[in-house]
């Protein structure tokens, strides 16, 4: 085992007594319990028949058990494997069949996919047995290079893809965040977010861990808790949806949060809008960062430093990122590569050949310029790029435009069949107020902004945008509610 390896760079080096997580009816863990636990569930796992390299499958409700089968996988030498509480036990029988694990953890809440791990005879563990009190074991030995976890993808283009993520991935990159957000022991997070995906699994533990801090582990975002337990943090991970839900709550002001240290987002594009109203309102410019499942984090916007709005920032040191094949307006793929990339897909050789490059960088699939002091803007997803009529349109560019019209709240732009261009605009508008505006009325006033093969050939006002859990928009469902129309 190595410096460079989860256990010996996230649980060796806090205070027994130092507080870790406190959580709402758990009470406190301290540093000391939580290495006490870590090896005793690894113990557990062992005893379950997990040997090292083998899948360990995990689908539990949010709760500090979570983060301890995570540590406590990777100390048995095991690859935790976190899964979305809301699958459904046919989603569930896919990912059995793909990662093959040697056990699936539930708990009261997820108990209906058992039936599908035994008939594909699956040992099945309840969470409260395998961190119970018992025996310790020491970590087993494993290297950077050696597999942590694997995370699949959320699948919106066809079956969910493992991304595998060694050792050395996880740590650089908690290492490289801890330096740029001058995270250290005295800081205590605000964990409002869910544990099965990168954001709250990876960032917000992680860095947590590794610079000794603590963190108060809520079960998820409501705003009467974010408001009880905002004065007790110095620090706040988030989607763009936590704080433009807390600009409409009187109880979040200038004053009450004026002892925050840093306030994060990600996940999601952050509007340049609710990044202005946020500093205007709350006196907090937000820093966004930029990063994907199979690479971890990519970029930031710098602690000290111009937080741009609309930027994602500049790229983390140790990690690379060039734009390829750039248009006149220096738009094109962003690519990436460092410590932190995925070394590929779980048992997929097609697909991770397809996902780098000949000289070995990532391609992440986003599409993004870089100005002249290395800040980089996502313009979209290159999926997402709409070409009509021999015409490349950026989803980006008509999104902004609609967003900055009076009345407007949000907006999604996506590309729909057309027999004769190829492909139309299509604009899926979500308003302040039902009565703000209308599609006709939005239209005309966009004639006088965009070309005219940019304005959407297709304008539908809905109540809200569909969002996958970590508040990305799901242009997939809207290009489906389109088409079935």
């Amino acid at each position: 085992m190595t410096a460079n390896t989860l256990h010996s760079a996230l649980l060796l080096h806090q205070p027994d007594a130092a507080p870790f997580l406190s959580s709402p009816g758990d009470g406190v863990l301290s540093y000391g319990d939580l290495r006490r636990r870590v090896a005793q569930t690894a113990a557990h796992l062992q005893m379950a028949g997990v040997s090292s390299g083998d899948r360990v499958l995990c689908q539990i409700a949010k709760s500090p058990q979570g983060l301890i089968l995570y540590l406590a996988t990777v100390a048995a030498g095991a690859v935790f494997v976190p899964l979305n509480t809301g699958y459904t036990p046919a989603e569930i029988d896919y990912f059995l069949q793909d990662a093959d694990p040697a056990l699936l953890i539930l708990d009261p809440t997820t108990q209906a996919a058992r039936d599908v791990a035994t008939a594909r005879g699956v040992a099945v563990a309840d969470a409260d047995a395998l961190t119970a009190d018992g025996e310790m074991v020491p970590p087993v030995p494993r290297g950077p290079d050696d597999l942590a976890a694997i995370l699949y993808t959320s699948g919106t283009t066809g079956r969910s893809k493992g991304a595998m993520l060694t050792h050395g991935n996880l740590v650089s990159n908690a290492r490289a965040l801890c330096a740029c957000w001058q995270y250290t022991a005295g800081d205590t997070l605000l964990h409002a977010l869910p544990i099965f995906h990168t954001h709250g699994l990876f960032v917000a533990t992680n860095v947590t861990l590794a610079a000794g801090a603590g963190m108060v582990f809520l079960p998820g975002f409501d705003l009467d808790e974010i408001a009880a337990h905002l004065p007790g943090c110095t620090t706040m991970m988030g989607v763009p949806t936590f704080y433009t839900r807390m600009l409409t709550d009187p109880r979040f002001s200038r004053a009450s949060l004026a002892h925050m240290r840093l306030i994060i987002s990600g996940s999601a594009p952050l509007l340049s809008e609710t990044h202005r109203a946020f500093e205007t309102r709350l006196g907090h410019a937000i820093l966004e960062r930029y990063g994907m499942t199979e690479t971890n984090m990519i970029a930031s916007n710098p602690y000290d430093g111009d937080r741009r709005a609309g930027t994602v920032g500049q790229a983390l040191p140790g990690t690379s990122l060039r734009i390829a094949n750039p248009d006149e307006h220096g738009i094109g793929g962003i690519e990436v590569r460092g410590p932190n990339v995925t070394p590929g897909y779980w048992r997929n050789a097609e697909k991770t050949a397809e996902s780098f490059t000949s000289d070995g960088w990532f391609i992440t699939g986003d599409l993004g310029q870089v100005d002249k002091d290395g800040y980089l803007s996502i313009v979209g997803r290159q999926k997402d790029l709409v070409i009509s009529g021999g015409y490349n349109i950026y989803p980006k560019e008509v999104e902004v435009q609609i967003d900055d019209l009076p009345g407007v709240l949000e907006s999604a732009v996506f590309g729909v069949p057309h027999p004769d261009m190829g492909e139309a605009v299509a604009a899926a508008v979500v308003l302040q107020d039902a009565r703000a505006t209308t599609a006709e009325a939005l239209l005309a006033a966009l004639s006088e902004r965009l070309a005219r093969f940019k304005i959407p050939r297709h304008l539908d006002i809905l109540d809200e945008l569909p969002r996958n859990a970590m508040g990305k928009v799901q242009k997939n469902i809207l290009r489906q509610s389109f088409e079935t129309k």
